[in-house]
């Protein structure tokens, strides 16, 4: 008995087609990392570029990109989160050990050299999304500065008098200070960290060590 016309293997069911469905997935792969790395540009031209203004910059369609992200804020949010994972990389090879203050210095150095090349992102991030969200994607970094201040407050380089919670909190508030300041042109990025470092020296230098 003849098979019948497209029919392949027992039961007459059609082959699956793995290669087509890998290249389909390989290709959305692509695309979304085409507009996450976009994002950032589309944003330092235009804080308030839109969805369609993004998708030009990646060079993909709007619907593409809504096949990724169905709002703007989720682009956002996606974008922020990406660009912290791959800053998270590189801070983790920070040196820590060794004196707190100059490991607590070279933590926020580092930290502001990434920042600065997507201060963009964080700074429409910071009127976009719920702070809790911004502070969430914020938890491994914190983490590590916790380390670094608690290190310096039982070696009495950094104020006991104060709470770590709170020291970490102006230290993030520093932070987004310094990033809204460089994007409205008030402050110049080369000369920021010196700025945030020295006004965090003051805040929590115990007896002038720090």
């Amino acid at each position: 008995m003849p098979k019948r016309k497209g029919a392949a293997g027992a039961g007459g069911q059609k082959p699956v087609r793995h290669g087509k469905t890998a290249n389909q997935r390989a290709d959305a792969q692509r695309n979304r990392a085409k507009i996450l790395a976009a994002t950032p540009d589309a944003l330092r031209k235009d804080p308030d570029a839109s969805v369609a203004d993004i998708a030009a910059e990646a060079g993909v369609g709007r619907m593409t990109l809504y096949g990724h992200f169905k709002t703007r804020a989720e682009l956002i949010d996606a974008t922020l989160a990406d660009s912290l994972e791959r800053a998270e990389a590189v801070l983790a090879d920070v040196p820590l050990d060794g004196d707190p203050g100059g490991a607590f210095e070279a933590l926020i150095t580092s930290s502001w050299m990434l920042l600065d090349r997507i201060r963009a992102v964080f700074v429409v991030a910071q009127r976009e999304l719920p702070p809790t969200r911004i502070r969430e994607m914020h938890e491994k970094a914190e983490a590590r500065m916790r380390g670094v201040v608690e290190c310096g407050q039982r070696e009495g380089v950094f104020r006991v008098d104060l709470p770590v919670t709170w020291l970490l909190a102006v230290t993030h508030l520093t932070m987004n200070a310094a990033a809204e300041e460089t994007n409205a042109g008030r402050l110049d990025s080369d000369d920021a960290a010196r700025v945030i470092v020295g006004t965090l020296r003051s805040a929590f230098a115990a007896n002038g060590r720090f």
